[in-house]
């Protein structure tokens, strides 16, 4: 058995589905290949969320995805207060300063996806394949073809990899590269505040790590505490009372006192640099293309960026028909290097810069971040970049 499509796509997380709608009124016929699909999302809050910057809101309004979205369980960041590791030097971030409407907005990983793959399967040129997995993958001079595991074959000019961190598709294609570990973990949850978080995040460079605070709708927060593994650990095997004890003296008491929601949950941080997010017949976006530290938050929005210049150059190809030719896949690599590289430096930088215990090192981070704060070209500059103006 054997299909014929213009693009395969494999993976729809939320790179992929927002690439696939992106797509749909392209005039080609694509397919999405995924092992499961998302489930119904529940009423309680989940720990996994995203900030979502608005040059990503942008994008994904412009396919109707984020028309989707339950805008009740979505909160706005309208401020940031960033505090070195000194016990003085802070940087604030305010949303109506530098002329935006927000900073940022948090979003559930659950319910977006849960809202895209609603919007797939309406889609017309779109034909889903799920629950379906890849068994093998060659790319022959014209063509991709992706066998799965039930014997059908799927054949087209393109396959885009969007399958994440250990994507197959990066695997298969050749083009991997050795991951760089942090020996860091991601720790996550939920809390109930005493005082009102006022729609602003918070950031706490510490000696054992970054704890982010994350508005949500009410008295509510996410929390991603970036600790080495030893303490990740331990943080991960207290007490709820104890966990709660720990995160509330790590942030000063910022918000009053926390009473936990969800059960903690922890993942591995490591950098991801590849030589090429292309070659001939494959193309890479999102975790499949890059990782990088969480500490900025912008990992997902790389990934929508990805998705977008990816989507603009296939539509905006002209007279050429084929859409996995080699040179056209490279304008979307050159477009998109760059600012993937420039978040790796700054956060692979900033990771490094802040947890060194260099006392030199410890006052040049502390004066830089003060030193930020009393610069609005600077802190407007590092705003636009962050909330995606760039893409406009």
């Amino acid at each position: 058995m054997s299909d014929q499509f213009d693009i395969i796509i494999v993976g729809a997380g939320l790179v992929g589905a927002s690439f696939a709608l992106a797509m749909k009124d392209s005039g080609l016929k694509l397919a999405l290949v995924e092992s499961v699909a998302p489930t119904a999302p529940s009423p309680e809050w989940t720990s996994r969320v995203y900030a979502i910057s608005p040059g990503s809101i942008e994008f994904l309004s412009e396919s109707g995805a984020w028309q989707q979205f339950d805008a009740a369980r979505i909160a706005p960041v309208l401020g940031m207060h960033i505090y070195g590791d000194d016990g003085k030097a802070c940087l604030d971030f305010d949303a109506h300063q530098s002329g935006l409407a927000e900073l940022a907005v948090i979003a559930e990983t659950r319910h977006m996806q849960h809202g895209l793959w609603q919007a797939l399967q309406r889609q017309e040129n779109l034909e889903l394949f799920c629950p379906a997995r890849c068994a093998s993958l060659r790319l022959q001079e014209e063509v991709a073809v992706l066998r799965l595991e039930d014997g059908r074959e799927l054949r087209a000019p393109l396959i885009v990899g969007a399958d994440g961190r250990e994507s197959w598709v990066r695997s298969q294609a050749g083009m991997d590269a050795e991951p760089a570990p942090y020996r860091q973990m991601g720790v996550i949850a939920n809390f109930e505040t005493e005082q009102s978080h006022g729609d602003a995040a918070w950031e706490w460079f510490r000696g054992d790590g970054v704890l982010a605070f994350l508005p949500m709708p009410g008295n509510r927060i996410s929390i991603v505490w970036t600790a080495f593994e030893e303490r990740a650990a331990e943080l991960m095997a207290l007490p709820p009372d104890e966990f709660c004890h720990q995160v509330q003296e790590a942030s000063h008491s910022a918000l009053g006192e926390l009473k936990l929601l969800s059960k903690p949950a922890a993942f591995p941080l490591r950098l991801l640099h590849l030589e090429h997010l292309v070659k001939s017949r494959v193309a890479l976006i999102g975790d499949a293309a890059h990782n990088v530290h969480p500490l900025a938050g912008q990992g997902v929005n790389l990934g929508f960026q990805d998705a977008r210049e990816l989507a603009k150059v296939l539509k905006d190809r002209g007279p050429q028909p084929d859409c996995g030719d080699y040179f056209l896949l490279r304008r979307y690599e050159r477009a998109r290097k760059a600012d993937i590289l420039a978040m790796q430096l700054v956060t692979d930088g900033l990771q490094k810069l802040f947890n060194n215990r260099n006392p030199a090192l410890k006052l040049a981070r502390n004066l830089g971040l003060s030193l930020t704060g009393s610069l609005p070209w600077l802190k407007n500059g590092l705003v636009q970049h962050a909330v995606g103006r760039h893409l406009n």
